[in-house]
Order: C-alpha cells, then structure tokens, then sequence
C-alpha cells in the first residue's frame, strides 16, 4: 500500500477511537509517523472536510463525514430502509433498544437501530458504525454461534478478548468461558447476556441467516432489571420470526451488498 495512503487511514482509524480529539504531536509519537509528515497529512484531511481543528493550534478530531459516506452507502444498498420496520416493531413491542448489525468480512458492525418507548432510567445506547466486541456482545456470540470453534476463537483472537475491566465482570477472557457461552448459544439457536458487555446491562441477540450464512444479527439490550432472564425468553420468539423474515429479504434484493451465493 502506499505509505501515505496506509498513514492517512490510520490516522482516520485513531482519531475515530478517540472523539474528543487528539494533539498533532501525540498522534505522530503514537503511530510511529514523522512530526511534518503526520501534520501534512491531517493538512490534508482537513482540507477535504474529514478532520478538524478544534481551535487554532487545538487538537484534530473526526468530522461526522466519515459517517456521512458509510450512512450513504447503507442507504443506496437498501439496507436501513427495508429493515427498519422490523426494527420499529420489535422495539414497540419490547420497549427497549433494538439493533441490527452486518457482518462485513471478518468485523461485525452496528448499522441501525430502533429506540422502544421505555426512557426511565439507564438507556444502553452505542454508537451506530463501531465494531462489536465479538468477546463479550450478545451481538457477537450471535455471529460466532453459526461458526465452528475454530473459526469463531480465531475470529476473537484477531480481535482480542475484552477484559472485565473494560466491559462487564462476567466477559469472558478464556476460551474456555467463551465457549461455554457459545456452545449454550447454539443450543438455543440465540445468544443471552447478563454483565458481560457492561455493568448492570443484558442482552439477547439472533442471527440473520441466509443460506444457512450469517449476515448480520438483531438484538435487544437494556438495564437488566428490566430485562431479565425470563423476559429475554420471553421476547426470543419475536426476534426470531423477525431475523427469519428479514433473511429472505435480504437474498431477494440483495440487501447486504453480496451477490447470492452460487451467482457471480
């Protein structure tokens, strides 16, 4: 790759770990990127609109175009638009957050999601665009259930496991407690959570098959006083009719930007 190519984009992939901004000097230690380079490049950026300057001499961070480009693709893909009632449905009927994610390559990315009627309280809302922690998300024990073993821990081990630190007292930081987790997913056909991603938080989450492949995963999370065991039981069966609908239509039209299997 091109040596400023592969340093603009890892400045770009720093800066969007780190909304608040960052100094032009501590971006150039960090990367291994020379001080005039590193400044030349954000220059560059600048000027076509993907970073800022918080104030004159400030810290550099992300603009929202960036977002705008994925936000723009998804939308001629179809992607949002056929799924969001689904998503509206599920969050009506649940009360809660609802999220749909795609797996692109080797990531699983959050794309879209629907607020349920639900306000009191703690909201679990993350941002659309990041990667799920395949670890320790509902969303990601979804994926790596359709995976063989080996397939998903070496999916996790390109990732790293997240540490309970970091997220819930219940992730698991083996891959014996992984799994565990995701040998009982499979037994269920879904993933359910309780602390593993955050503190105080739970989370169930199903596959999107087509042709028995994944595509992507919808899920519902919320404060687990409100979510229970028993009500994440409760609402299964609805998000599995919704992840079954939206798989065929997904095949019909293309939906994830793949062509169906066996053509092309």
């Amino acid at each position: 790759m091109n040596l400023a190519l592969d340093r603009g984009l890892s400045l770009l992939e720093h800066l969007s770990q780190h909304p608040d901004g960052l100094p032009l000097a501590l971006m150039a230690q960090e990367l291994d990127i020379p001080l005039s380079a590193c400044h030349r490049l954000l220059s560059d950026l600048q000027q076509r609109g993907y970073v800022r300057q918080k104030r004159k001499q400030g810290d550099y961070q992300l603009t929202t175009k960036v977002v705008s480009l994925g936000l723009g693709y998804l939308s001629h893909a179809g992607l949002v638009d056929i799924a969001e009632p689904l998503l509206e449905r599920l969050a009506q009927a649940s009360g809660e957050l609802v999220r749909l994610s795609i797996v692109d390559d080797d990531r699983l990315i959050w794309v879209a999601k629907a607020q349920g009627s639900r306000q009191q309280g703690m909201r679990y809302d993350p941002d659309m665009g990041m990667e799920a922690r395949l670890s320790c998300t509902a969303s990601g024990h979804a994926w790596l259930l359709t995976l063989s073993d080996e397939r998903a821990l070496e999916l996790v081990a390109r990732q790293g496991f997240g540490t309970c630190a970091e997220y819930g007292p219940k992730a698991p930081t083996t891959i014996k407690a992984l799994l565990g987790f995701l040998h009982a997913a499979r037994v269920r056909g879904y993933a359910l959570i309780d602390e593993v991603f955050a503190p105080g938080m739970s989370a169930i989450a199903v596959p999107v098959l087509r042709r028995r492949e994944a595509i992507g995963v919808i899920s519902i999370a919320a404060p687990r006083q409100r979510l229970t065991m028993d009500a994440m039981q409760a609402l299964a069966p609805a998000l599995l009719a919704a992840a079954a609908e939206l798989g065929p239509i997904s095949n019909a039209s293309n939906l994830f930007g793949r062509p169906p299997l066996g053509k092309g």
